[in-house]
This record gives C-alpha cells, structure tokens and sequence, in this order.
C-alpha cells in the first residue's frame, strides 16, 4: 500500500463541486482572484481556514475577515474578544482542508500538530509570522459575518512562500 501524498487527489476534479455554469456571477468573480490561506484560532480552542481575508495598515493596524457565522471558531472568538492569524505556507494544505472542515479531524482540530497556546489562541509552533488580534467589530456581510481585529501583537519571521487559494486549488 503506498501512502497518500499531501495535496495529492483521487479525482482530475472535485466530483461534488458545483458546476461552473451553475454558480453565481459572484463567486465565480471571487474564484479569479488569488486569495492568501490563513488560520484563524481562538481560545476553546477553536480555529477555521479563513482565505477571504485582509490587513489595513493604519494605527492601529486591522485584519478583516468573512467568518462562517454558524461556525465553531465564530463563537468561540465572539466570546473570547480575541482570535490569532497565522499565514499558512506549502506543505500547510491538509492544515488548511482539516480546519475548514474538508478532511477528518479525529481527536479534534488541534489534535495534530503542535500548538504554541498564546492570550489570542493556539498558534502552531512552527509558524513564523502570526498576529494577535482584539475583535472590535462586526456586521452582516453577504452571507457571512465581517469580523475587524486590531492587532495588538505580532511576530513576523522568515517570509516563506504563500499558500494561495486560486480557482478552487492550492497555489504557490
């Protein structure tokens, strides 16, 4: 028996995927723009692969992010007032499908990997740059909620590549 190797697929394509033709104008638009892969985790803990997301420079400096309002990560950091961002990099991919909910997490989310517990959230130990973030705003965006942190802290390590989301795959 030979091992599955990461990112390695038994399909071309994702046989459950919606059809092209049969999504919205939107999401097709959202599907042509490259997107970062980022983990998003709180106190509980609770995390979620969050690609729909940005930093607005300023004083303080924000992230904003579309955050699945009926998920876990969503209460847990509504109820904490604080979440951590980390940018994922290549190799994060069954990282990236575990928390949003694509691949089996036995034992829960966290129970792989190495976890760094911080004020914000488990961060994975090997993370180079992540952000810790107060939650200061929120409202109704489409059909998710649209989360704004100030960052209050930050590590910024090596600069490895990005882990990019680009018409429903993984980039580099």
């Amino acid at each position: 028996m030979h091992p599955i190797e990461p990112g390695a697929r038994i399909h071309a394509s994702d046989p459950f995927a919606t059809p092209e033709a049969d999504k919205s104008a939107v999401r097709r638009l959202r599907g042509r723009l490259a997107a970062p892969v980022t983990l998003w985790t709180t106190a509980g803990p609770a995390g979620l692969t969050v690609s729909s997301m940005l930093v607005a420079d300023g004083e303080p400096g924000r992230v904003l992010g579309l955050i699945d309002e009926e998920s876990d990560f969503w209460d847990a950091a509504s109820a904490s007032g604080a979440f951590a961002v980390t940018p994922l990099s290549p190799g994060d991919e069954q990282t990236a499908d575990r928390f949003a909910g694509l691949l089996p997490a036995p034992g829960g989310l966290f129970a792989e990997g190495d976890w760094s517990d911080t004020a914000y959230g488990p961060v994975p130990r090997d993370a180079h740059t992540w952000a810790g973030c107060r939650l200061v705003d929120r409202r109704a965006c489409g059909w998710a909620i649209l989360a704004e942190g100030v960052i209050e802290t930050m590590t910024l390590g090596a600069d490895p590549s990005p882990l990019l989301y680009y018409r429903g795959r993984y980039r580099h």
